[in-house]
């Protein structure tokens, strides 16, 4: 789905965008206070209400998949509950051997509900999706195979935010079949725990048991809570607004053109394109977790300063961590424990030893959740293709740990140690900006086109003033984008340290912290990307 621009007047889209005017300065604003106005007792219902209000004003009509959704898991919730309390009842009084006897046909029960549940969520999300993409792919076999034949190629519209809400959907039913949580009997619970406003565009992934309850028991605006709240969302306004939509244009120019670029400008794109998603996407969760912790909710965090990492699975790890947690609990693990990989793994372990034996079995989970997190991303052969990337980097440092383990221990003096981590941290960073090219590419032909490129062209002479009016930006746009990431930077590096910047910002005294609050809401004004000569930028995670 093509998101609508922003800052078009009387426009309601615009609420897309956790910056927009009318975001910020209206829709918030007046939630916040109606909010507080409300008897405690009914401020939960209040940001029920103004939840489904804001999905309505950005999608119209489309608000029905979000409820049935929420109804869907109502439902399914409490005929897995249903299930589970027949079962008890009928294993009462067994012996240990009796109930692993009959609790085989209940559990099996069990599994054709939750099955059940997982075909239709994710099967909307398939069709409405993905659906085109298969139908291309279809044609463009019957046209290899000279069939003459063709298939309709369907171009639905996708409700917002539908790949993440489906998925905590989807957590909530399988946790219930599971036996992690209970089944919720207040229908109105679980749709504000799906649909809470500033979630639902770009995520978290939220657990149930992580913010359900929280959102149903949400209290009085707190002076500390709001000013906290604000001050993150200020961050990652920095971020988005500063950085981000600075970057759009020359990426976008760059991505278009690809092929009337050297090499060394195709680099750079990679890196912009890295950087502009990191303070896009970061930026937009800062902005959730803020506006939630203004309403005193406690959001799961989604990035733990990913170009820290020292490896690829270290990056996904503190890279879109709702979705990793997802992919990990949900396929990963169902996968590994499953009676036959149990066996294939025992086999394994046997005839390759205890670490390549289950690295060797597990190395078919990590396929299916690459797979899961390349297509979950969006319908191309080239966010396959990333998918894929990401595991063979993933593949080779599991089957080295060994070594790469003895060699640290070693072969890496103490003095040395700085040097190598740095060392580390820099090839993980260039490993995942060349992965991000192929994320950004139109078509995995164009990105591997661009790598092509990259490496048999790479030059530097194309670094001149010229080059700046190609990608219509100026030295001043480079420098503020400089600047503000080596603020991010700096800020990364004291937080990776345990030196937390918030914490010791809320400890000093009112007037240094309220000269932080305005020099920082000065800075967005003065150098932020907006105005004559910009143009809206959608939040780019609201495609996927």
């Amino acid at each position: 789905m093509k998101l609508p621009s922003f800052f078009l007047a009387g426009q309601v889209s615009s609420l897309t965008s956790y910056f927009s005017l009318l975001f910020f300065m209206v829709f918030l604003p007046a939630c916040l206070l109606v909010y507080q106005v409300f008897p405690r007792k009914w401020k939960k219902y209040f940001l029920l209400l103004a939840s489904w209000g804001f999905y309505w004003l950005v999608s119209g009509t489309l608000i029905v998949f979000l409820v049935l959704s929420s109804l869907s898991m109502f439902f399914f919730g409490l005929v897995l509950e249903n299930m589970q309390q027949k079962m008890d009842a009928g294993l009462e009084g067994l012996s240990r051997q009796e109930k692993k006897e009959k609790k085989k046909p209940y559990l099996a029960k069990q599994r054709a509900v939750a099955i059940l549940a997982a075909i239709l969520h994710v099967g909307l999300l398939l069709v409405l999706k993905y659906s085109g993409f298969f139908a291309t792919n279809v044609n463009s076999l019957l046209s290899v195979m000279g069939t003459g034949m063709s298939v309709p190629v369907p171009d639905f519209v996708k409700p917002l935010g539908i790949s993440f809400y489906t998925l905590s959907a989807l957590s909530y039913i399988l946790d219930v079949y599971r036996g992690t949580i209970k089944a919720d009997h207040n229908p109105l619970r679980l749709s504000l725990f799906l649909s809470f406003f500033p979630q639902i565009v770009e995520g978290p992934i939220c657990r149930y048991r992580e913010t359900a309850q929280q959102l149903w028991d949400a209290g009085p605006i707190q002076y500390d809570h709001f000013m906290k709240g604000l001050q993150r969302y200020l961050y990652g306004m920095m971020k988005k607004i500063v950085v981000a939509d600075r970057l759009n244009t020359a990426v976008n120019i760059i991505y278009t053109n690809s092929t009337q670029f050297d090499g060394g400008v195709i680099a750079l794109s990679a890196v912009a394109y890295t950087l502009q998603l990191y303070m896009d996407f970061s930026g937009s969760m800062d902005a959730v977790v803020g506006i939630a912790q203004m309403f005193g909710i406690t959001m799961p965090e989604n990035f733990k300063r990913p170009f820290f990492s020292k490896t690829i699975s270290e990056f996904w790890q503190r890279w879109h961590i709702t979705l990793g947690a997802f992919l990990r609990d949900y396929i990963f693990f169902p996968i590994t424990t499953a009676d036959g990989m149990k066996k294939l793994t025992k086999k394994a372990r046997k005839k390759f030893g205890n670490h390549f034996g289950p690295v060797l079995t597990g190395s078919i989970a990590l396929f299916f959740v690459w797979v899961c997190n390349g297509l979950w991303h969006g319908a191309g052969w080239h966010y396959i293709f990333f998918g894929m990337y990401h595991l063979v980097f993933i593949l080779i440092g599991n089957f080295i740990m060994p070594a790469t383990v003895w060699m640290n221990k070693h072969l890496v003096r103490p003095w040395q140690a700085w040097a190598y981590k740095i060392f580390r941290i820099v090839r993980t960073c260039i490993l995942v900006c060349i992965g991000e090219m192929f994320f950004r590419a139109d078509s995995l032909r164009i990105g591997l086109g661009m790598a092509k490129t990259m490496f048999t062209r790479f030059t530097l002479k194309s670094f001149n003033g010229q080059l700046l009016q190609t990608l219509q930006i100026d030295i001043h746009d480079v420098i503020i984008v400089l600047v503000t990431t080596a603020i991010v930077f700096v800020i990364s590096v004291l937080n990776e340290n345990g030196y937390e910047v918030r914490e010791h910002l809320a400890v000093k005294k009112l007037p240094v912290r309220w000269a932080f609050y305005l020099g920082l809401v000065l800075y967005i004004i003065i150098f932020g990307a907006y105005g004559f000569g910009y143009l809206p930028v959608d939040p780019m995670y609201a495609q996927y």
